[in-house]
């Protein structure tokens, strides 16, 4: 049962700090800082992709 605690509590703290970044993701202004985000997302979740951008018409 500990060990199922601490597997919920490293998932729920992984899901928050992704929260976390895909909102600085979302503000980020210049590639650099976005190139920096996405280091930091792929880091905690190697195969989050971004959604894709709506099609243009």
């Amino acid at each position: 049962m500990v060990e199922k605690k601490s597997e919920l509590r490293r998932t729920r703290s992984r899901r928050a700090k992704l929260v976390k970044l895909k909102a600085r993701l979302a503000k980020a202004k210049s590639n650099s800082e976005r190139d920096q985000i996405l280091k930091r997302i792929h880091r905690i979740s190697p195969w989050w992709k971004p959604a894709p951008a709506a099609a243009a018409k």
